[in-house]
């Protein structure tokens, strides 16, 4: 009887992924949406009358309905590079010249449309879904598997012959239609609409209810296959096993590639053709065709040196300037916002612009009224990018850049040599306030949990917190009166503020806020002065013998310890418990494999940020030194490195490395 029941549910199964295959990838539905739906319907009775017969790639799973609190981090087996991006055909052919340069015989070209939306590696095994990671920082990303399960053009189960063992990567993404469905919903029931397809379809990835997620709509397009050993020898023909296998590809808007005056004409088709598309595209993406030749080309410290990102060039659209106004920042920073007569750019409405600083206002002649034409940055940031004078009235006024702070009235000041304002009132005006303290319990600082800008704001404006210290002085009564406010939440606050106290010095320094004070500067400060008496009593030129501080830190730190405010303040904290001295194991070393060496980093770096490398070598018994000279051991050098590499170079015995054999160095 049960092997009766288990082969009804394995053939119900089959079928329903069949059904799947023929409407989402082939387009050719051999059932009506009613049959569909009771076969479906048929097998979740099935599988919740016999649940031993469980199995994680049930077409029914693909509604969703588990609900997942965390997403762990996952590392990636093969890492995720991002693309090279070119904006001109110049780019391309000298990519092509090096390109042959490298590998001496004809290269043909696959170019695909660039798909706007989230990256995901997605693990096949024996044919069956496993794992489904976000692309993160392209070592690691978050595990979303259960709502990735829930998107109908990824293939829980491979049709015909398949490696064992491989990755799909691919992107998430919105069509413009579900978009537009999704955004009336909203409105409907009062909320704000989202912005772009992109950041939805990347935001709905990470919803904690992988039923909430179906309802988003979400599509994907699978264009790259990863493994040890591939099943054929060129990318266009992995596209085509990968449709066969059941995944949606590509390959129906990509083109195989002779030449590159072919890969020209299909930018030049795609270029007019992509606003008709149903889902949004930001460019081309170019590939070497051939995997040997992939191979032979292999990568730099960030890219694929077998493939290119052409990228549209950013739409422009003319529109109204309705107004000025100014925002001001956690810093103090005034920045100008233009306010348009909304327009359709690039798929999306744009009302408002940023318009940086006052020379930027200058330097445009902006006037009140005017017609301005904007343009997204890489199709993200609306700016004005100039203006129709033409259009410009008599009566027109030239803008002229406030002299107050809009939001606490306090006279603004414009540092010499810099094209910001400032609003000096820097502990009193409201958005500088309520910036600091969501500095303050951010991740990096003390990191506070439960404690976001919107509750850092209601706190503010009940006026229960002005500055840090106050945070310690919350209690139950004075949270559960807020707006979302329950018991376990008040209490999930309280305890994260107790947490807090044991947040290590250089933390509690970064979140202080003291200007130019960044997380490095912090840990440095505190290497350098290992109590907050110490580095209060602190002369300006005892900090400037800190390596990496310059005069603008030494005075914003004299500056910051000589105002009575910010001296109860830490008064304050150091009473309720906050750790104001550097503790035993702050900066413990783990092995001495660098000890004695030199160490210093020029140019971008991507596998690491410059913090994270300089605390290696600190980890590993090394020193961080500021400066090229004769003392220098190791110069790591990521990409556009320039000066220093050279000095580093006509020097003669300093030894140069790239990022991953600064890694292999430390691993050693």
């Amino acid at each position: 009887m049960s092997e009766n029941i288990q082969q009804k549910i394995e053939e119900l199964r089959e079928e329903l992924h069949q059904h799947n295959y023929n409407y989402y990838i082939l387009d050719e539905p051999s059932i009506s949406d009613f049959e569909f739906d009771a076969k479906l319907k048929e097998l979740q009775d099935l599988e919740a009358q016999y649940p031993e017969f469980n199995d994680p790639n049930s077409p029914t799973l693909r509604v969703g309905g588990g609900v997942t609190k965390n997403f762990p981090t996952v590392q990636h087996q093969f890492r995720m590079y991002s693309l090279d991006n070119s904006y001109d055909f110049n780019d391309l052919e000298d990519w092509e010249k090096r390109i042959i340069k490298t590998i001496d015989e004809p290269v043909e070209f696959v170019a695909e449309l660039k798909y706007d939306g989230a990256s995901i590696s997605i693990l096949y095994e024996n044919g069956k879904l496993i794992q489904a990671v976000t692309r993160g920082d392209g070592f690691q990303g978050d595990e979303i598997t259960s709502n990735v399960r829930t998107i109908s053009d990824v293939p829980l189960k491979l049709k015909g012959e398949f490696p064992e063992h491989f990755y799909m990567r691919g992107e998430i993404y919105l069509t413009r239609k579900n978009f537009d469905k999704l955004n009336a919903l909203r409105e409907e029931e009062g909320l704000d609409p989202f912005m772009n397809p992109r950041n939805t379809a990347s935001g709905s990835l990470k919803m904690q209810d992988s039923g909430e997620v179906r309802k988003r709509g979400l599509s994907a397009v699978l264009y790259q296959y990863i493994a040890e050993n591939f099943p054929a020898e060129t990318h266009w023909d992995l596209l085509a096993n990968a449709k066969q296998w059941g995944f949606r590809v590509s390959e129906d808007q990509a083109k195989l590639c002779r030449t590159l005056d072919d890969v020209k004409n299909f930018i030049n088709y795609w270029d007019q053709e992509r606003h008709n598309l149903p889902f949004e595209i930001d460019g081309i993406v170019i590939k070497v065709n051939s995997l040997k030749h992939q191979r032979e080309l292999g990568y730099t410290a960030k890219s694929p040196r077998w493939a290119m990102a052409y990228k549209f060039k950013a739409e422009k659209v003319e529109t109204e300037l309705l107004s000025v106004s100014y925002q001001v920042g956690r810093t103090g920073a005034i920045t100008p916002v233009a306010n348009l007569r909304p327009v359709l750019l690039a798929g999306t409405t744009v009302k408002r612009a940023s318009l940086h600083n006052e020379d930027i206002i200058k330097k445009l002649d902006l006037h009140e009224n005017d017609f301005v034409y904007v343009e997204k940055g890489g199709e993200i940031i609306p700016k004005i990018v100039g203006v129709n004078t033409e259009k410009r009235t008599s009566e027109s006024k030239e803008i002229e850049y406030i002299k107050h702070c809009p939001e606490c009235g306090t006279e603004l000041v414009k540092i010499e040599d810099q094209a910001i304002h400032f609003c000096p009132n820097e502990l009193h005006c409201p958005p500088q306030v309520v910036g600091r303290m969501i500095h303050y319990v951010s991740r990096k600082a003390l990191n506070i949990e439960n404690l976001g800008g919107e509750t850092i704001e209601q706190l503010y404006r009940e006026k229960l917190i002005e500055n840090p210290a106050d945070l310690y002085t919350l209690t139950k009564e004075q949270l559960l009166p807020l707006d979302r406010m329950a018991e376990k939440s008040a209490q999930n606050i309280l305890d994260g503020v107790e947490k807090s106290k044991e947040i290590p010095f250089e933390k509690v320094l970064y979140g202080i806020g003291i200007k130019h004070v960044g997380e490095t500067v912090a840990k440095k400060l505190v290497k350098n002065f290992p109590t907050i008496e110490e580095l209060k009593n602190a002369t300006e030129e005892e900090l400037c013998q800190v390596e990496d501080i310059g005069a603008k830190i030494a005075v914003s730190i004299t500056e910051f310890f000589a105002n009575q405010e910010n001296l109860l303040m830490i008064e304050r904290l150091k009473n309720y418990g906050v750790q104001l001295e550097k503790g035993e194991n702050t900066n413990d070393v783990i092995s001495n494999v660098l000890d004695g060496k030199t160490f210093l980093f020029t140019g971008k770096l991507s596998l690491f940020t410059r913090e994270q490398a300089e605390e290696m070598v600190e980890k590993h018994g090394g020193k961080n030194i500021s400066a090229v000279s004769k003392n220098l051991n190791y110069l790591i050098v990521g990409e556009k490195a320039g000066s220093k590499l050279k000095k580093a170079q006509d020097i003669g015995t300093i030894t140069i490395l790239d990022e991953q054999q600064f890694l292999d160095l430390v691993n050693s």
